[in-house]
């Protein structure tokens, strides 16, 4: 992967990204995503920020190869640190957990007024996600999922507007937990997903079994009961 070809989880956030976008890319890394967006024409400029010593000087040498220092600012920060208000109108956040996700932009809600989209890849924990984007007046408008190098990705696009939308005439609960766009297509990559989840819970649920019974363990096995049963029906 670089900034010539990313990978295929990468390549369907900056497919995600509006076209003339000025975009933040909070966790760059080696800033391949902004770096890749500015050749192929998808944002007018671009900002990588990196809280981490190592790939905030990867990033910067990163976008010096590329000759694209005129484009794209690295800066070094935590989270949504890095942008002013109304600097940019597009926030990428890819990589990381969705409860990180969730807590960088809960931090930095002071900077998202002029911002009029997310793109968001979380390795793990969507639901998080999802429930910020409802608590915040966020509407989500796509999602994706995908496999690569056996790993399960989900894409999350929102956009202000009406935060229940596409919640609507399912249950919200089950919404937030499977993605309601994920729910409807129920692709082979999301089945994929839920089977290995619901194995997962299954066997907790043995162990809990095999465990010294009280109250935390009686409360535990109703939710991953509950859990399971959402899984089979999402399944069937």
């Amino acid at each position: 992967m670089n900034a010539e070809k990313l990978s295929k989880r990468l390549d369907a956030v900056a497919n995600n990204i509006q076209l003339g976008a000025r975009l933040a890319d909070i966790g760059s890394d080696h800033a391949y995503l902004p770096c890749y967006a500015i050749k192929k024409g998808i944002v007018s400029s671009a900002i990588a920020g990196e809280v981490a010593d190592g790939p905030y000087h990867s990033a910067l040498e990163q976008v010096e190869a590329e000759e694209l220092a005129d484009k794209i600012t690295v800066r070094k920060g935590d989270g949504l640190e890095v942008i002013m208000p109304n600097e940019v109108d597009c926030i990428t956040i890819a990589g990381m957990g969705g409860t990180l996700i969730s807590n960088i932009l809960d931090r930095g809600k002071a900077k998202l007024g002029g911002v009029h989209r997310l793109v968001l890849q979380p390795n793990v924990g969507s639901f998080a996600i999802r429930s910020w984007l409802i608590d915040n007046r966020w509407e989500l408008i796509k999602e994706e999922i995908l496999k690569e190098d056996g790993k399960i990705y989900e894409i999350l696009v929102a956009e202000k507007g009406e935060p229940l939308k596409p919640y609507q005439g399912r249950n919200l609960e089950e919404g937030i937990l499977f993605g309601p766009f994920l729910l409807t297509l129920k692709s082979q990559v999301f089945k994929d997903k839920w089977i290995l989840e619901k194995k997962n819970w299954e066997r907790i649920l043995k162990q809990l079994d095999e465990a010294v019974q009280n109250e935390d363990t009686a409360s535990r096995r109703v939710e991953l009961e509950k859990k399971i049963r959402m899984a089979e029906e999402a399944l069937s």
